[in-house]
């Protein structure tokens, strides 16, 4: 690779530790070229991105952009899967896919300043989507002043029950008289 090329590929990295909210690190060896696509097309489903790197310019890029955490991971083939947006929709993607080609390895990963080994991404694949918890939230929200109206409009209800109980009672003894 020229040398031009390496410093914008660096570059690119760097950008790419330094403004995604999360990163995975995985391990392609033995996949073909159309899993390789498939793969890349549930990422980009996902929002998020997918590439190959040399693990040479992927050490600079990391200790330059202070995510160090990663180094130890960059052993071998390495492809990196990282997302500017929801970081749950991408580990979905990526332990998806490592379920049907056992060939897939997901090594570790950064979410924010907090380093990721492969079990935390499983499970924060298995969290609800950020649209269906954002849902979850504002129906928790709005069910709070609804539970209030409810029980301040109870007060009043009673109470005109109350006085036509005893408007029926006062007719009746009135007519019994």
């Amino acid at each position: 690779m020229h040398k031009d090329k390496k410093q914008q590929v660096l570059a690119e990295l760097k950008t790419v530790f330094r403004d995604s909210q999360a990163v995975f690190v995985a391990d392609f060896k033995g996949l073909s070229v159309t899993a390789l696509n498939q793969l890349r097309q549930k990422i980009r489903a996902a929002g998020a991105d997918f590439r190959v790197t040399k693990n040479t310019l992927t050490r600079l890029a990391l200790e330059e952009a202070g995510a160090g955490s990663l180094r130890p991971h960059l052993v071998g083939n390495n492809a990196l899967a990282s997302t500017k947006g929801d970081p749950v929709a991408l580990a979905k993607a990526v332990t998806d896919f490592a379920k049907e080609e056992e060939r897939f390895k997901i090594k570790s990963g950064v979410l924010g300043p907090k380093a990721l080994t492969s079990e935390e991404i499983k499970t924060l694949s298995q969290l609800p989507s950020r649209e269906v918890l954002i849902a979850s939230l504002l129906g928790t929200l709005s069910a709070v002043p609804g539970s209030m109206v409810r029980v301040l409009a109870g007060v009043p209800r009673k109470m005109v029950r109350l006085v036509a109980a005893i408007g029926e009672r006062r007719a009746e003894e009135a007519g019994a008289a």
